[in-house]
């Protein structure tokens, strides 16, 4: 499923090892926003990786589940519109 994360943190060292972390599971649509496809398994694991990352008293990431029939009514301008990473890859 697309998880959409956010994220607003101030110290720059941990956002930038958030940053690196998400680039790992999916696209960066904006500077603190990225899109990834992620199975249940997926999504637990980084909820985890993220949560042992963070500040709480300090910083902010939320995920939004977007399910595919949303997918269709998703609106895109200047950046295509988020796609599920191939099934598989031809080297």
């Amino acid at each position: 499923m697309l998880t959409l994360i956010v994220y607003d943190i101030p110290d720059n060292r941990r956002r930038l090892k958030l940053s690196n972390l998400l680039e790992g599971y999916g696209r960066r649509v904006q500077k603190s926003v990225f899109e990834c496809f992620l199975t249940q398994a997926q999504m637990e694991r980084l909820y985890q990786q993220v949560a042992a990352r963070l500040d709480p008293a300090e910083d902010n990431v939320r995920f939004y589940w977007i399910p595919p029939k949303a997918m269709t009514k998703t609106l895109t301008l200047g950046s295509p519109k988020p796609e599920p990473p191939p099934s598989a890859y031809i080297f």
